[in-house]
């Protein structure tokens, strides 16, 4: 397979009162994805479904993150999630709570070999 990486994206997301890693995540490529919409599969004549993407996402506690979670938030395309250490905690000012804010990179390829064979 010749993948060729066609875009990258980038969003960011919150979770502002219930620390939520999964949510800020899935937050941050919703970002990342409807901000930039891009009809990329259509423009090279390839189905959506042919979509190779790839994730990551940043946020303080990648432990707490449901990988599965982030995979629904994409309606079509050939995902795969990669969770690491990055993203913010932002201590409230009362000192009892945090706000996450988590980052997103998504790139885009597709298999050229496919188009050409």
């Amino acid at each position: 397979m010749a993948l060729k990486k066609m875009v990258v994206q980038f969003g960011m997301g919150t979770s502002i009162r219930s620390r939520n890693y999964t949510q800020a995540g899935a937050r941050a490529i919703r970002d990342a994805l409807w901000h930039h919409s891009l009809n990329v599969a259509d423009a090279f004549g390839f189905p959506r479904t042919a979509m190779v993407i790839d994730a990551v996402v940043a946020v303080q506690r990648p432990d707490l993150v449901d990988e599965a979670e982030l995979v629904k938030v994409f309606p079509y395309g050939q995902v795969s999630v990669r969770v690491i250490e990055g993203g913010l905690d932002v201590p409230k000012p009362s000192g009892d709570s945090i706000s996450v804010i988590a980052n997103a990179a998504i790139t885009v390829s597709f298999d050229m070999e496919a188009a050409h064979g």
